[in-house]
């Protein structure tokens, strides 16, 4: 049996805008054998997505896309195979998850200061009243014909430097591998070619990573060229990090990105998957 692999995807439980329920369907229809909802600093929408994968005849992998302060930028971490019983993890997420709160409100006082009123109140009305993300604004922003689409909001009203814009103060590196590798997990940069880095920035936080005990690294994302691919397929290969895939769905009005839908990775890399066991898989997740 040939297996198609989607290891980075988003439903309700965080800013995607599918259910679990119907994110696992979707995937199904894709051709997706196994599957991780690796939902922003969540994992509530595990146990649903793990019913209906079992229904459907998919592995589901519970996971989690963490954030993180590194200096002064903002990255991801994906938690893959994690035990959303781990109560070291779980202290962590709930952390993240306040000052995503914290963040919301600063974020509606000020876009009401630029004159955009209930900014916080249609921010919560999109999402599932748990978690409040930047993408839920935008979405707000959206409909209320403040721009086009999520790019332009971005752009106009929550970077750096923009009337909405609130910087957040995440977890370390440190603490997410820690995190993650508690509850038996293994961690993943998530879509390192996205970040704004310079080639020696990169590596920097590649070798950081290692030392700290990462796995592997997305060679493979939604919205990657083949040349970004290529290109990360050989800092895994340098680092001896594994290569993970993930469409990063967030939902069908993304139409660029859809689950299920990636560039094959490349030769040569090792797949995070590599010594998973079905068995394991069908029991344990």
């Amino acid at each position: 049996m040939k297996y198609l692999y989607d290891l980075h995807t988003h439903s309700t439980a965080s800013d995607g805008t599918m259910s679990p329920t119907d994110l696992v369907q979707r995937a199904k229809l894709a051709g997706v054998t196994v599957l991780a909802l690796t939902d922003h600093d969540s994992t509530d929408g595990i146990a649903e997505a793990k019913i209906a994968a079992m229904r459907l005849g998919i592995d589901l992998i519970p996971g989690v896309e963490i954030s993180v302060t590194w200096g002064p930028y903002v990255i991801h971490v994906v938690g893959l195979g994690i035990d959303i019983g781990c109560q070291l993890l779980q202290q962590g997420l709930s952390s993240l998850r306040e000052q995503r709160e914290e963040r919301a409100l600063e974020m509606g006082r000020r876009l009401d200061k630029s004159g955009i009123r209930g900014a916080y109140a249609g921010a919560k009305a999109f999402s599932n009243g748990c978690l409040i993300s930047r993408t839920h604004f935008a979405r707000f922003l959206v409909d209320q014909g403040y721009a086009e689409d999520m790019a332009k909001v971005f752009k106009k009203y929550i970077v750096r430097g923009k009337p909405g814009y609130v910087p957040g103060s995440w977890a370390s590196l440190e603490e997410v591998v820690t995190w993650i590798k508690a509850a038996g997990g293994q961690c993943v940069i998530a879509h390192p070619a996205r970040y704004p880095f310079t080639r020696t920035k990169l590596r920097s936080l590649f070798e950081e990573f290692v030392d700290l005990g990462g796995d592997a690294i997305e060679v493979v994302s939604g919205n990657y060229t083949r040349d970004n691919c290529l290109t990360m397929a050989r800092h895994a290969m340098d680092f001896g990090l594994m290569g993970s895939v993930g469409s990063d769905f967030h939902g069908p009005e993304h139409s660029r990105i859809e689950v299920g839908r990636m560039l094959d990775l490349p030769d040569g890399v090792t797949p995070i998957w590599h010594n998973w066991n079905r068995q394991d898989l069908a029991i344990s997740f």
